[in-house]
């Protein structure tokens, strides 16, 4: 049994870490975007990948895999970045 609570420990792990750091590369790809549209599509994205990383860390949370004030405290600042990428499309100018 120990051995497949680390098991799926790991594999959460490896989604979190794949989820987690696509936030950041989609949106520098954003700022480096080659029109508006491309732009939108990146931040969509990066908002996409937010959610999947606060789902895995759900996970962890609902599962006892982690430590709840850690969890969430991870789950707050994934709210924010939801916030922030949802707000982004919202207040950038579209002319």
């Amino acid at each position: 049994m120990q051995h497949l609570e680390q098991e799926r420990q790991y594999v959460i792990g490896r989604q979190i870490l794949k989820s987690g750091t696509s936030i950041g590369a989609n949106v520098e790809e954003a700022i480096g975007g080659q029109s508006r549209q491309d732009f939108f599509a990146k931040i969509t994205i990066a908002y996409k990948e937010a959610r999947e990383t606060k789902y895995w860390l759900r996970l962890l949370k609902e599962g006892n895999l982690l430590q709840a004030n850690i969890a969430d405290s991870l789950l707050n600042d994934c709210d924010e970045l939801l916030r922030i990428l949802t707000a982004i499309p919202k207040t950038t100018k579209c002319s």
